[in-house]
């Protein structure tokens, strides 16, 4: 399940109170959210089915379902939610850092240690390259791991990154399969939180409630 905008924001961060909060977040998905303290790095926090988990740090969620829903968040990093036809299930939060941190090759082994096997992907919308201009010492690094597809050029043309592109790249060397993904750019099309495009501090959120 997708939020956004108009569900309000569902982050960590939201300023909202807490029962607001709470009453936005049991519209999406009901059920004790599982969330992370989001680092942008490589760590997966790998939890029984019922295990609480309200701000431990770490990028991924990997658990077995039925359980409580698993959350990440962003604001034109992409999400992720990873599934096995064993009921092991995953949330992942990648941004540039994470995913160069490996972390949803990371999530992959972490599912097959809990006896997942033909993974299967959902992609959440992300900021496209079109609104992502790049460092280039940064950009220089990602391609290296992943490949020139994540290299591309801004709507100024300016040197950008496809990060649509390197989430495919890492989910095709972890053997996991793409089932459907959501292309809009959270930074030009409406309805998403932007930090880069409009410095939003609202979050939506990809939550994972059972295998597909």
């Amino acid at each position: 399940m997708l939020s956004g905008v108009a569900d309000g924001d569902v982050g960590p961060g939201a300023s909202c109170g807490p029962d607001v909060l709470e009453a936005r977040r049991q519209a999406i998905a009901a059920g004790r959210w599982r969330w992370l303290r989001q680092l942008h790095g490589g760590a997966v926090v790998v939890l029984g089915p019922d295990e609480p988990c309200a701000g431990r740090e770490g990028d991924a969620l990997v658990s077995t379902m039925p359980g409580a829903p698993l959350a990440v968040f962003a604001a034109d990093c992409a999400l992720v939610a990873l599934a096995s036809p064993q009921g092991v299930v995953a949330a992942v939060h990648v941004g540039w850092r994470s995913l160069l941190a490996g972390v949803l090759e990371a999530s992959a082994t972490a599912m097959g240690g809990l006896g997942a096997t033909g993974i299967e992907a959902v992609l959440g919308p992300c900021i496209g390259p079109e609104c992502y201009e790049f460092a280039e010492s940064d950009l220089e690094g990602l391609e290296a791991r992943y490949g020139p597809s994540v290299r591309s050029l801004s709507a100024q043309g300016a040197p950008a990154l496809d990060l649509r592109a390197g989430v495919h790249r890492a989910l095709e060397g972890a053997r996991v399969r793409v089932s459907a993904e959501d292309g809009r750019c959270s930074a030009c099309e409406p309805g998403l939180f932007s930090w880069r495009a409009r410095a939003d501090t609202g979050r939506h959120a990809l939550v994972v409630t059972g295998a597909w």
